[in-house]
């Protein structure tokens, strides 16, 4: 029998993405000797094994840019959060009675009860009249929610003051709290999907979970902490609420800034139009970033110029009922004409551009339809013949610049609003036709 002399290195690596693994353990193995060597230290493996439980597999090439700054003062909004939370608690539970011989269990107990019972009827209230419109304007409604939040725990810590209105008051902070947790939990999921980049949402979301538990445990540590200081000294804790509650405030704005989202919604359609319009060019979703509103118009106290407005003059998916008589007569059936082959009709009235949207048309077609809008709330003041040069640049530059979106990473497969009312026409051309 003949003998063979064989060898083997037999090599392990670590890593969820093929371009970021990293060697770990080596065998030397022949018929003679058997050799092992580990590469790199224990505290490196450790280190990795920790990361690998907080950030999502094949990090960061399976993430958007932003993830990681968004994340760092996501946490630290979140450490502010449970830090204060536990000087509000301490605050309500004194009032409620908590320690004191002369308060009941069943008036605390019903006192809990309805402050939980007004939250919740809060939150239904509340995802009836914005459930829908969280999805195109997550990063306001991200803002806002937190902002809320804050409201909520400042009712709990006044609530001591007020004995006499304590109820009114833990319902009135239970209800701001309400419109946090939905907020909240609808915007983390558009944003879960626009950080997404190999389609591994739910890894993301899991690992959101362990980050959040992380953050949740150091603040109630640095609460309880806080709390044991300041028990007895009323103005310390005034100092440590109102000074985490700013700071909590500005992380937020950091974290909701930082967002350079890609999908289309109202205001950045408007901005991205505006632009391309002035210049030829589309702008990056990290340029509409800086230039698009985080709070609402109504709360907007300063006029930014960074800003633009025009979205707010186009009306999107107008009932075909709220207009009367004369306006069908003056406007509806003179410009009904100009859409015959689209699946929307446009009806400018007193500056605004009321838009019906087509029973049966598809996101591709509301798209155009708002595009088709802006471009003639643009003109409303400009041009004598409007629907006749708004469909002209339509006819010239729409494909045009919906290729230039697209170069640039925007997703143009759909408009993020809501369309309540739709409608259906049956078009029949005449000979007289109006402008």
């Amino acid at each position: 029998m003949s003998a063979f002399s064989n060898s083997i290195i037999l090599e392990e690596w670590n890593g969820s993405s093929s371009s970021k693994l990293s060697k770990t353990f080596t065998i030397h193995a022949s018929s003679s000797s058997l050799s092992f060597q580990r590469s790199g230290a224990r505290f490196t493996h450790l280190w990795r094994r920790l990361l690998q439980a907080l950030v999502p597999e094949g990090f960061p090439s399976s993430v958007t840019a932003d993830y990681v700054p968004f994340q760092i003062w996501d946490t630290l909004q979140g450490l502010s959060t449970y830090t204060r939370t536990m000087l509000s608690t301490q605050a309500l539970l004194s009032a409620i009675g908590v320690g004191e011989k002369s308060a009941t269990v069943v008036g605390a107990t019903f006192q809990w009860f309805l402050r939980d019972l007004t939250g919740m009827l809060g939150g239904i209230l509340f995802t009836f009249y914005q459930g829908s419109n969280l999805d195109s304007n997550a990063k306001m409604w991200r803002l806002v929610a937190d902002l809320m939040n804050d409201l909520g725990m400042l009712m709990d810590l006044i609530s001591p003051l007020f004995p006499s209105a304590f109820v009114i008051i833990v319902c009135l902070g239970s209800i701001s709290r309400s419109f946090t947790g939905v907020a909240s939990g609808a915007t983390r999921a558009a944003l879960t999907q626009h950080f997404a980049l190999q389609d591994n949402a739910a890894d993301i979301s899991a690992k959101e979970g362990s980050q959040e538990t992380m953050a949740t445990m150091t603040g109630m540590a640095l609460g309880m902490l806080v709390a044991h200081i300041t028990i007895g000294h009323p103005l310390a804790i005034w100092i440590c609420f109102l000074s985490l509650t700013l700071f909590h405030m500005y992380a937020n704005y950091r974290a909701v800034r930082c967002l350079a989202l890609t999908s289309l919604n109202p205001e950045r359609t408007s901005i991205l139009l505006q632009h391309f319009m002035e210049t030829g060019q589309v702008l990056s979703p990290e340029q509409v970033s800086a230039k698009e509103h985080i709070l609402p118009l109504k709360l907007t106290v300063w006029s930014s110029k960074n800003a633009d407005s025009l979205y707010t003059q186009v009306r999107l998916g107008t009932r075909v009922s709220s207009l009367d008589n004369t306006e069908i007569k003056e406007h509806l059936l003179y410009t009904a004409s100009h859409y015959a082959k689209a699946k929307y009709l446009l009806v400018e009235r007193n500056g605004t551009v009321n838009v019906i949207v087509h029973k049966d048309s598809n996101a591709a077609d509301i798209l155009k339809s708002f595009l088709h809008a802006l471009i003639l709330a643009m003109n409303v003041s400009k041009s004598k013949s409007l629907h006749s040069d708004s469909q002209m640049w339509m006819d010239k530059h729409y494909d045009e610049f919906i290729q230039k979106l697209k170069s640039l990473g925007w997703k143009t497969e759909r408009l993020l609003s809501p369309i309540i009312w739709r409608a259906n026409w049956i078009f029949e051309a005449s000979d007289k036709k109006a402008d």
